[in-house]
């Protein structure tokens, strides 16, 4: 059973966690993309999420989606897509019913996307809309991974430039992990008994 809810103390002490397997930066739909496609095909579940430059003021101009990060359990692919798009090849995966993509507050990232290219999205799950099944109150990333997973982790890249030249390794790290939590929060949930909250307690 988990707790419904997890103070920022409680974050504090838990130990920081980051994605423990390959990062895979995709500049261009090129050998590096190809082979991403090729192991994306293969998984039944992958943690998703998007990021887009931050913008500080009304007169600053948003360029849109500007990274797209889907994780397996060993590697995660850091699609650029204002250098690379969002081929169809890359859009299939995103329509594939077969492929679950595990994400929070996936419609707006969907949206975005669909900017970009048309496609019909199919196989996704928002922990934000399912979490409360498992008694937990709590919908950000952040605390949700606290409380299903016991562990923290770093949103100091957040509001970061995602349209930079190049990613920094903590940008990397982030956009990686991010995505992963996801996949591993949904796949604890899945070998855990639900305890739904009441619907009084879900927005309490």
């Amino acid at each position: 059973m988990f707790q419904s809810s997890i103070s920022p103390d409680e974050i504090a002490a838990l130990e920081l966690a980051s994605f423990p397997g390959e990062i895979v930066v995709v500049n261009a739909e090129d050998e590096t993309f190809a082979q991403a496609i090729k192991y994306l095909k293969r998984q039944t579940v992958l943690g998703f999420d998007t990021e887009t430059r931050p913008t500080f003021s009304p007169d600053q101009h948003s360029n849109g989606t500007a990274l797209l990060q889907l994780s397996g359990s060993g590697k995660a692919f850091l699609f650029r897509l204002q250098k690379c798009g969002l081929p169809r090849s890359l859009a299939s995966i995103l329509a594939n019913p077969n492929i679950i993509k595990v994400g929070a507050a996936t419609l707006d990232d969907i949206r975005g996307l669909q900017k970009i290219t048309k496609f019909a999205p199919k196989g996704f799950v928002d922990l934000q809309s399912q979490v409360w099944e498992w008694g937990i109150r709590d919908k950000s990333v952040k605390k949700m991974t606290a409380i299903i997973l016991g562990v923290k982790i770093s949103k100091a890249q957040q509001l970061s430039n995602w349209e930079a030249d190049k990613l920094s390794e903590s940008q990397q790290r982030y956009a990686a992990t991010d995505a992963w939590v996801c996949r591993e929060m949904y796949l604890k949930l899945q070998a855990s008994e639900k305890n739904p909250l009441e619907q009084n307690q879900q927005n309490g």
